[in-house]
């Protein structure tokens, strides 16, 4: 795991005190180890001993996600962790230790991404759900400073029918935090195009489109995304990098792709991080914004992130305040937010290195 010090030079400037926005963060993911086995002993719940292991011991799982068996392992491994949360104080937990963790990495606005169906049975509902996650939302920003707001997504290992549930449901609450419609799980399974209808709604209720796609699969992915579903964002979007034309494509709508390099390896998307297209996509002029994923899992937060841009992939100072402001452009944040956060990089890169 890296850590956001600044630490491996002198003279380099501390990335944990650089403006940034994170968009891609899901919710069960973002918990502390420590809090999933205080949860589980708290409800008595049994978690799979691998999961036990690696929060007790510091490292996250060895996780596999290129082949079925192992995208089902990390399944069962996140579903565990998601069962330990079963009150609404567990949800207040959750949402603020996230938040601690983002204003901890120079976070000014974290969109958390959350499918409510998974946590309607055991708080009441689909709408209690929503409505206990953004309450929580609401009083950790106003607790903490930390601009946060809410996507909803769909798992596309279900029926698009339920999708357009959630689609109308997303809509019904875009002004209490709701700000995007998203589309995750398994890419290879369930066609983009099946979703359709769910993405109109709520790109018609005034909602961005941010489905995952380009991660397990290739460029025909994101291609379907941004056919099929409109999207104004994707979900990791690393596999454009193999197709120059997609690249353009996305550099030309300003498509922004929210890039998580730990994520990559940890799941066998790619062997290393050097092995990330970062600079592939940086250079294509895609913009980026940089993402933790599921750090429970995966043992590293946000600015980590841009740590593996410094040293696995050489982007310098400049680059990395790029990386930042596009992180903040493709947010949705109000324009005054988007302002402060992008003269808070402004000066940032205007202090002296070391």
């Amino acid at each position: 795991m890296l850590h956001s010090s600044g630490g491996h030079s002198p003279c380099v400037r501390d990335l944990s005190e650089l403006p940034k926005a994170h968009l891609h963060l899901h919710f069960t993911g973002s918990m502390r180890p420590g809090t999933v086995l205080e949860l589980a002993d708290k409800h008595g719940v049994r978690l799979p001993d691998a999961l036990t292991e690696a929060l007790t011991g510091g490292e996250p799982p060895r996780l596999r996600a290129t082949d079925e068996r192992g995208w089902f392992r990390f399944q069962r491994l996140y579903d565990a962790a998601r069962s330990c949360l079963r009150e609404p104080e567990d949800i207040q937990r959750l949402v603020r230790e996230a938040a601690e963790e983002d204003v901890r990495d120079g976070s000014g606005w974290l969109e958390i991404q959350v499918d409510p169906t998974s946590y309607a049975p055991r708080l009441g509902g689909l709408i209690p759900a929503l409505e206990i996650i953004l309450d929580a939302v609401d009083t950790t920003s106003r607790e903490t400073g930390l601009d946060m707001r809410v996507l909803v997504a769909a798992n596309r290992m279900k029926h698009p029918l339920d999708a357009r549930t959630l689609a109308r449901l997303a809509v019904r609450y875009a002004d209490r935090g709701v700000v995007g419609f998203g589309l995750s799980n398994d890419e290879r399974r369930g066609m983009a195009r099946d979703f359709d209808r769910a993405f109109n709604i709520a790109r018609e209720g005034g909602l961005l489109s941010a489905p995952h796609g380009g991660e397990l699969a290739g460029p025909a992915s994101v291609r379907d995304c941004l056919d099929d579903l409109h999207a104004t964002r994707i979900g990791h979007g690393v596999r454009a990098a193999e197709d120059p034309r997609l690249l353009k494509r996305l550099a030309d709508r300003g498509v922004t792709c929210e890039v998580c390099p730990a994520s990559n390896v940890a799941l066998g998307v790619y062997e290393k991080p050097e092995d990330v297209p970062l600079r592939t996509l940086f250079e294509a002029g895609v913009p980026l914004a940089l993402g933790a994923d599921d750090p429970l899992l995966f043992g590293s937060r946000l600015a980590d992130q841009y740590e593996i841009a410094r040293h696995a992939h050489g982007f310098s100072d400049a680059e990395l305040a790029e990386l930042a402001r596009q992180s903040v452009r493709g947010s949705a944040a109000p324009e005054d937010v988007k302002a402060r956060l992008l003269a808070g990089v402004d000066d940032w890169l205007a202090r002296p290195a070391g």
